[in-house]
């Protein structure tokens, strides 16, 4: 639906009454939280009737709290419904919220800055450019020959720890409020994983374009093991949390990697570390076998799609 034909047709008085008392079935409910994006003469009747219920005096004692806190951040924001008597934090409390109906540039921006997470805000990206930097500086500057390898065991596990911090109670203040919201859950999980991906894979891909091979895999090699991770970091969260996940997927790649490695002579570590990478990511098998792992976390993360719609945990 455009944005003109969101304007053609305004809720029905009984869902808004039923949303009001969290009687709308989901799929109703997100279709009438979308519309009310748009559409300031709906937004008014829902909060409207939100306020009229008993929820409504504890949804303007949250509001008032987040203001006061906050003024400089949410001065501009205007009261939105939420989900059967929630609030619809996200979209309300950001910088820049109309009044009502049109989106100015600076609310859209404010928005994709908020969705994108560390990817863009944050220590994360001065992190992975430090990665970056070191295995040149180690390459070129030390004249340690195994940088292109110890890149591609560490490469697979940015993504995971980007997902991580970027997702959870840890990364939101308002976690409890965004998974309940259409824009929050897993939406908003995807969404900071593919700006974590976006940064994370061009960056050390191109790294290691520029360092010497020196025995180990290509450069590109990683690609498939860190999206593989990435997403079975996400289904495992939905089971232990985000950490936890995180530790598993990740510790278990860096131990299969570095396993070898640690039991080598002093002078022969750097060659069995390329042996062993050559072991996990060589081949039409090895990279058919990570292609297999993404596919098998996406549908286990798409079964596991009711779990991102409460608080997960830390």
């Amino acid at each position: 639906m455009t944005h003109r034909e969101s304007h053609q047709w305004h809720i029905p008085g009984d869902q808004v009454t039923r949303y009001a008392e969290g009687t709308l079935p989901d799929p109703d409910a997100w279709s009438l939280e979308k519309h009310v994006e748009d559409c300031a003469t709906c937004a008014s009747r829902v909060s409207a009737a939100v306020r009229g219920t008993a929820a409504g005096t504890v949804l303007a004692a949250v509001r008032t709290a987040v203001l006061e806190s906050a003024p400089g951040a949410v001065a501009a924001a205007e009261p939105v419904a939420g989900r059967a008597g929630g609030t619809s934090a996200p979209e309300a409390l950001l910088p820049g919220r109309p009044p009502a109906g049109g989106r100015p540039v600076s609310s859209r921006l404010a928005r994709l800055l908020w969705a994108a997470g560390p990817a863009v805000r944050g220590a994360w990206l001065p992190a992975v450019l430090g990665v970056a930097v070191a295995a040149l500086a180690m390459s070129y500057g030390a004249g340690f020959p195994g940088a292109r390898a110890l890149l591609l065991a560490i490469a697979p596990v940015v993504p995971v720890a980007g997902v991580t911090l970027s997702y959870g109670p840890h990364a939101d203040p308002l976690h409890e409020v965004t998974a309940a919201t259409p824009g929050g859950g897993l939406r908003l999980a995807l969404t900071r994983t593919v700006a974590v991906l976006a940064v994370s894979l061009p960056l050390l891909t191109l790294t290691g374009l520029l360092l010497p091979a020196s025995g180990a895999p290509a450069a590109v090699a990683w690609l498939l093991p860190g999206l593989a991770l990435a997403l079975a970091s996400l289904a495992l969260a939905s089971f232990v949390g985000c950490r936890a996940a995180a530790g598993v997927t990740g510790g278990g790649w860096l131990c299969a990697v570095l396993a070898p490695v640690a039991v080598a002579p002093g002078g022969a570590a750097t060659l069995r570390l390329a042996e062993q990478l050559s072991r996990c990511l060589d081949g039409v098998a090895a990279q058919s076998a990570w292609a297999a792992a993404a596919v098998l976390s996406a549908t286990l993360l798409t079964a596991r799609r009711p779990a991102y719609d409460r608080p997960l945990r830390p």
